[in-house]
């Protein structure tokens, strides 16, 4: 039996008018609509990044074609657009805050654009979306020293049980960009999973900390969003990310070395 494979969307901002950092990730509020109308209309079940993990750690099944819709980094449009569209499919989703970007006492000032309260979070979380962790700050994790990363992951999942009033379970890398030193630190740093990018399907072989994920930009129109969902054309579609993801991994793995080499010298 071929081993199943789940879509694990990766969503952004949803925006009518979104500033130039945000735009090629964002999604128009009537795109975003249309995108969960035909999730429906395929016959998908959204359920949430905790609950994927858990059915596939327990061997329990799956629900029927099972989809995962994901929110990074924690834009307003998500509440203002997202969530009444969710709520009128019935649909679980999970978002992924970094909290020094949420508005509020732990505002770092580096979102880049309008950004959710807290208030907002614990309302998406009353409408079934669950609240993971993306870090507090946004950095490439792979290239921060061990005091650093750590601080990162256990501030975040610390202000979010503080918020939530319950410690996540799930994490997504920024970036998409993880190591195994980083997938240890976030493991160590109390969550159960955490999603790459990847631009591929997920699949229980990839391990709870290295589930992919595939992106959905502006550029997204209904076909190709359809070929997502169905698992078609995803390489092909995603060639030019995938080299250029390579190509940097290289460049970061250089940097790092140099790093540790220059500690070292000191």
């Amino acid at each position: 039996m071929a081993e199943a494979s789940v879509p694990i969307l990766m969503y952004h901002s949803v925006a009518t008018a979104p500033n130039d950092a945000t735009r090629a990730l964002s999604v128009a509020p009537e795109a975003f609509a249309e995108q969960l109308a035909l999730i429906g209309d395929l016959g998908l079940t959204p359920v949430t990044t905790a609950d994927l993990a858990a059915g596939w750690r327990s061997g329990s099944p799956l629900p029927h074609r099972p989809v995962l819709i994901t929110f990074d980094d924690g834009y307003e449009g998500v509440h203002r657009h997202a969530l009444p569209v969710l709520a009128k499919h019935g649909f679980a989703a999970t978002l992924f805050v970094s909290t020094g970007w949420i508005r509020g006492a732990y505002d770092t000032g580096g979102g880049l654009d309008a950004m959710l309260d807290w208030d907002q979070v614990r309302e998406l979380a009353d409408g079934g979306c669950e609240i993971g962790g993306h870090s507090h700050t946004h950095p490439q994790l792979d290239q921060l020293d061990d005091d650093r990363l750590r601080e990162e992951l256990v501030r975040c999942r610390e202000i979010v049980t503080d918020e939530m009033g319950a410690r996540p379970a799930s994490f997504a890398y920024p970036y998409g960009y993880s190591s195994r030193r980083v997938r240890t630190a976030v493991r160590a740093a109390g969550f159960a999973q955490a999603l790459a990018v990847g631009n591929g399907l997920a699949r229980r072989r990839q391990g709870p900390f290295a589930l992919h994920r595939v992106t959905v930009r502006r550029s997204t129109d209904a076909e190709e969003f359809t070929r997502l969902l169905e698992g078609r054309g995803i390489v092909r579609n995603f060639a030019k990310d995938r080299a250029l993801t390579k190509g940097y991994a290289v460049l970061r793995r250089a940097r790092q070395v140099r790093r540790k080499a220059s500690r070292s010298r000191v």
